[in-house]
């Protein structure tokens, strides 16, 4: 057992609740976190308790800077600094850009963007005063390095993503704290159900859609001691799209 606690957002289904079980089995505590489908992550807490591992369960809006900041400092208060954290959780609302509404826009830089400072923001000053070392994670996209038709909000906010995580990691160095970025490609998630296979095969050179353990099984790389010295890096989970 490690006895390190990690938060991932966005862990009650699909690539977050894919980490979530991976760091568990690794013996990582866990901090899971969901927006609004209760029922979907009491299914992942009694998955993750299962494993032997002690989890607390979080819900908000990664968008609501004040109730995630709520949230997230009353967590850290009862139960301590986190060692990790996994920026996982986020939207897409696809459409051709001049038919993009201002909404559309907005959701999506608002809730991905934003939702960087909003979450990491708060676990920054404890995971520091620790004097342990920690590790951050975000999770980009390939459309955040190459651009994607229909995503010219999705694309823009993954890229400032990467953006802010670069920056961030030249900051928080010295701390021994890493800050990483894993680009998924198309992954079997209800994100990207309705591609059809053939249209898959067309886009990936590997011709098959990733799965959410196969991004599970980098972050907890990323996580590990074996990953101390990386750090900066935008690591790229595709099936050679780019």
């Amino acid at each position: 057992m490690t006895n390190k606690r990690i938060l991932v957002t966005g862990s009650s289904r699909g690539i977050g609740k894919a980490i979530a079980l991976k760091l568990a089995q690794t013996g990582y505590d866990i901090a899971l976190h969901f927006h609004s489908n209760l029922p979907a992550a009491q299914a992942t807490q009694a998955e993750l308790e299962s494993l032997g591992v002690n989890v607390t369960c979080l819900q908000f809006d990664v968008a609501d800077r004040a109730g995630v900041k709520a949230a997230i400092e009353a967590d850290i208060e009862q139960h301590g600094a986190y060692y990790g954290v996994v920026l996982n959780a986020g939207i897409n609302r696809d459409t051709a850009f001049p038919a993009m509404t201002e909404d559309e826009w907005d959701s999506v830089v608002h809730t991905n963007l934003d939702g960087f400072y909003n979450v990491i923001h708060p676990c920054t000053m404890p995971m520091i005063q620790t004097r342990l070392g920690g590790r951050i994670i975000t999770m980009a996209s390939v459309s955040g390095i190459a651009g994607n038709r229909g995503q010219v909000n999705y694309s823009a906010s993954k890229a400032g993503i990467i953006g802010a995580t670069k920056a961030l990691s030249l900051e928080l160095a010295k701390r021994k704290i890493t800050v990483n970025c894993i680009a998924p490609g198309l992954i079997e998630t209800d994100m990207v159900a309705d591609i059809p296979k053939d249209m898959v095969k067309e886009m990936v050179p590997m011709r098959r859609m990733g799965k959410p353990e196969e991004i599970a099984g980098l972050a907890n790389f990323l996580m590990s001691e074996d990953a101390a010295y990386i750090t900066r890096q935008v690591i790229s989970v595709n099936g050679g799209m780019i």
